[in-house]
């Protein structure tokens, strides 16, 4: 069985670079586009070091975390922004760990983190393992002694916002905690752990997979099996009416991808029903177009957890049970590249998940490009 190579761009390689011409008038391309996209993220940092919105830290770790990447060096001055933007994230930190103002715990600890460890600024180790810290303590098991378990114990949610687990945050979450394993082995200080064996069960009962999913909405109807939905019992694509009288939640694009990192997170390896399942539905529903089953709601997003995630699992191309061949870099690279605006942004039309804000769409694209050249 052929291991999985995890996305991280900071220490390891993701999905291996090819020597590959049909890719290098593409790679130069993808360079520009990046190198635009950062400069706008560049020019548009708030004076006090933050970039859009500073209720939301996640922002401000996106922008860095993508300059950070970048494939060309910063400036001494493009340094002395990062430098600044650093600052002001580190200074959102709680007593508890998390880093966050007041909600959307999860989601912003999650995506800080990665922007510090993306620094390789060993200064920022303690702050990291406590915001790791905090992260595992959100897992969830609302179980009572004598009771079933609950079907959203295991995965972890915003923190205190809303009473659920989901795969949104869980896929974060794992992403980070994963990510930092390195760091809690070689700490002398005692690290909690997460409960993995929960965590699979809770990414399980997200996927429309009969054999591995308890759950009585779980459906093995053709267009939907193998693809994942937001939380046990909740699509945001909706509901599918069936020819038995049930009906079946419908997977979509964003959470599918979310779903197929959790896995490999989880160091599930590629046979795997839940894994295989997953990439089945992916390439059956292949689009750079829309985010399959939400048009162009949460398109950007999707299109990042798209690039970490297919590189991730070491997919050069997707194979559809037809036997077409899609190779995805290509179709990903170009259409992010003509795309984007002339001063170097990104936007989406559509507003839902706060995509209509140019910073935190900028920040997804040159996420995805950067994890794309780092491929080619």
């Amino acid at each position: 069985m052929r291991a999985f190579c995890i996305f991280f761009l900071i220490t390891l390689l993701p999905l291996r670079a090819e020597k590959n011409d049909a890719h290098l008038s593409l790679k130069l391309e993808v360079e520009r586009a990046i190198k635009l996209g950062n400069n706008y993220l560049l020019r548009n940092a708030n004076p006090n070091g933050s970039w859009s919105d500073e209720e939301h830290p996640a922002l401000t770790a996106l922008a860095l975390t993508a300059l950070q990447r970048s494939p060309k060096p910063l400036t001494s001055e493009q340094k002395d922004i990062v430098a600044r933007g650093y600052r002001w994230l580190i200074s959102n930190q709680k007593e508890d760990g998390g880093i966050y103002t007041e909600g959307l715990a999860t989601y912003n600890t999650a995506t800080s983190i990665m922007a510090l460890l993306a620094s390789e600024n060993a200064d920022y180790y303690s702050a990291i393992l406590r915001a790791r810290a905090f992260l595992i303590g959100q897992q969830t098991d609302w179980g009572k002694a004598g009771e079933s378990d609950n079907r959203f114990d295991g995965g972890i949610g915003y923190g205190g916002t809303y009473e659920h687990s989901d795969m949104s945050n869980t896929h974060l979450a794992l992403e980070a905690i994963y990510h930092t394993k390195r760091l809690a082995l070689d700490t002398s200080d005692k690290q909690p752990t997460l409960d993995w064996d929960s965590a699979l069960q809770f990414i399980s009962r997200c996927q429309n997979l009969t054999i591995t999913n308890d759950q009585e909405w779980a459906s093995d109807d053709a267009e939907e099996k193998g693809g994942f939905v937001y939380f046990p019992g909740d699509s945001k694509a909706g509901e599918k009416p069936l020819k038995d009288n049930t009906t079946a939640l419908r997977s979509y694009g964003s959470m599918s991808y979310a779903g197929l990192l959790s896995l490999i997170f989880a160091d599930l390896g590629e046979n795997d029903p839940r894994v295989n399942s997953v990439l089945e539905w992916l390439a059956e529903n292949f689009s750079v177009e829309e985010n399959p089953g939400m048009k162009h709601q949460g398109l950007y997003y999707y299109y990042q957890a798209m690039a970490k995630a297919l590189a991730a699992s070491g997919q050069h191309q997707l194979i559809t049970n037809e036997g077409k061949t899609i190779d995805w870099r290509t179709q990903l690279g170009a259409q992010l590249v003509s795309v984007q605006k002339p001063d170097g942004s990104w936007i989406n039309e559509t507003s839902r998940w706060w995509e209509n804000d140019p910073i935190l769409v900028t920040c997804y694209a040159v996420l995805a490009l950067e994890q794309l050249h780092a491929t080619m």
